[in-house]
């Protein structure tokens, strides 16, 4: 791959607590990455950057194409131009 070739958006899903014990969140990371090591170690960062205190990742891939709606569009938006997106939501009980 050369440096013309463009990256597909990584997306990583999981759960993160913003204190240990508390209550999880699930959240959606996207991020542009070389590959899947660099990606999760990206996420982590940028979680812990945020205040999340726990992450919990349960699964990594590339997108197939632009979300049709928000906050997911935005962050995949974000993505692209270099920047790690962070979609934290409440987990259903």
């Amino acid at each position: 791959m050369n440096d013309n070739d463009e990256r597909p958006v990584t997306i990583i899903t999981g759960r993160v607590w913003r204190k240990k014990g508390g209550k999880p969140e699930g959240v959606h990371v996207m991020l542009v990455a070389p590959d899947d090591d660099s990606a999760v170690r990206r996420a982590l960062e940028s979680l812990a950057a945020e205040g999340f205190a726990e992450a919990e990742l349960d699964q990594i891939g590339d997108m197939e194409g632009e979300p049709d709606e928000e906050p997911h569009l935005s962050a995949y938006q974000g993505a692209l131009e270099g920047e790690v997106s962070i979609v934290a939501f409440d987990e259903p009980s």
